[in-house]
């Protein structure tokens, strides 16, 4: 029997998030055998609204994994320069994984895998300044495995997360867009953070329901030279296949001038090192969905965990251009708990995890009973 709320959420991506229409050249990438479900719901959704032309792209993390532990310099200093022409002639990208283990990466050579990724840098460019573009999780046994739920309450979780009124929520969230276009200073005080920086002059976007499903975020990035201070991130994550605890980060005028890592001290080293836009920060932002309230060690759900801010090391987006160029992107998480502020411009608008500016108490979910 198929699940209806798999049928709801390829409404969402074909229709909300990328507005497919007639004559679209439409690409679904789909990594994961257990996509299948959402894969098909995807593409009938795309035929019914008339798109010109459907392609289909699997990918398995399995087989990728053997390009970094056999593949040679050149084998993976190869650009496949025809899926870039490809991309040029798409309107619609869509990606949906089904991640079975998200550790599947953990041994293989890392400076390998990091250089790939640099090599592959133009098809993300392409795809994401150059088509109407959305990715999302579909719930499989790792997921939940990895989260400590089962597949059940992962399914309730993830479908909780996105098959929302994202209309509704991209309205509630236009107050702190245009609070963020008005602020300078950023301050942001918690246990073991301390941290300074300026967001003046840098646009600000609403992430809600047109690239990331689930959503729920407002962005921008710091004034590059801007960050001073530090910050402990207290959200478990993922990086190249490889897992990161209790990353403390130390800045001075932008750049990260000391980091350290709960056992990965060595590999944080390494990517911070990548290139020189790894050590500067190319993101700013508050996680905003109401259904997102706990790590999962899923960078696509926990950069929206309510009550959290999250920092991306690495390239800026275009649409907030700080000027930082680099290979990575790596989102960092800060969930806030008691004894935390987020102030602009002296001024608080977040205590505790929670709004406490007049114009953006909608955004805070109902306080849980006791």
């Amino acid at each position: 029997m198929n699940d209806p709320r798999i049928d709801q959420l390829a409404s969402i991506l074909t229709g909300y998030s990328t507005a497919v229409k007639r004559g679209d050249i439409v690409l679904i990438t789909a990594s994961g055998e257990e996509c299948q479900p959402l894969l098909k719901a995807v593409h009938r959704a795309c035929l019914e609204r008339g798109a010109r032309y459907v392609e289909i792209q699997f990918s398995f993390p399995e087989i990728a994994r053997d390009l970094y532990r056999f593949g040679t310099p050149e084998q993976i200093a190869h650009f496949p320069a025809h899926r870039l022409a490809f991309l040029k002639q798409v309107d619609v990208s869509i990606g949906i994984a089904a991640e079975q283990n998200t550790m599947v990466l953990a041994g293989v050579d890392q400076e390998k895998h990091l250089a790939h990724q640099k090599v592959l840098r133009p098809l993300l460019d392409q795809r994401v300044n150059h088509t109407r573009w959305v990715i999302c999780r579909y719930p499989t046994h790792g997921m939940a495995q990895q989260a400590g739920l089962s597949l059940e309450e992962m399914e309730d979780h993830l479908y909780g997360a996105c098959n929302l009124d994202w209309a509704t929520i991209s309205r509630r969230q236009e107050p702190l867009r245009r609070l963020m276009l008005r602020t300078d200073r950023v301050h942001i005080e918690a246990p073991d953070t301390d941290l300074r920086l300026s967001i003046r002059g840098i646009p600000v976007a609403k992430s809600d329901g047109h690239h990331n499903i689930p959503d729920g975020e407002v962005f921008t990035a710091p004034v590059r030279d801007s960050i001073e201070g530090h910050i402990a991130f207290n959200c478990p994550t993922i990086h190249g296949g490889q897992a990161f605890d209790d990353i403390r980060l130390t800045f001075k005028r932008g750049k990260v001038v000391a980091g350290t890592a709960a056992d990965g001290e060595t590999r944080l080293g390494r990517i911070l090192d990548i290139d020189r836009g790894a050590r500067y920060l190319g993101e700013f932002a508050f996680g905003l969905n109401p259904r997102i309230t706990r790590p999962m060690r899923n960078i696509l759900f926990d950069e929206k965990i309510f009550g959290s801010i999250h920092f991306a090391l690495g390239n800026a987006y275009a649409k907030c251009d700080n000027g930082n160029r680099s290979s990575i992107h790596w989102d960092l998480v800060k969930i806030f708990g008691p004894g935390s502020r987020v102030l602009f411009d002296g001024k608080p608008v977040m205590v505790d995890g929670r709004f406490v500016h007049a114009a953006l108490k909608p955004l805070n979910p109902p306080r849980r009973r006791a």
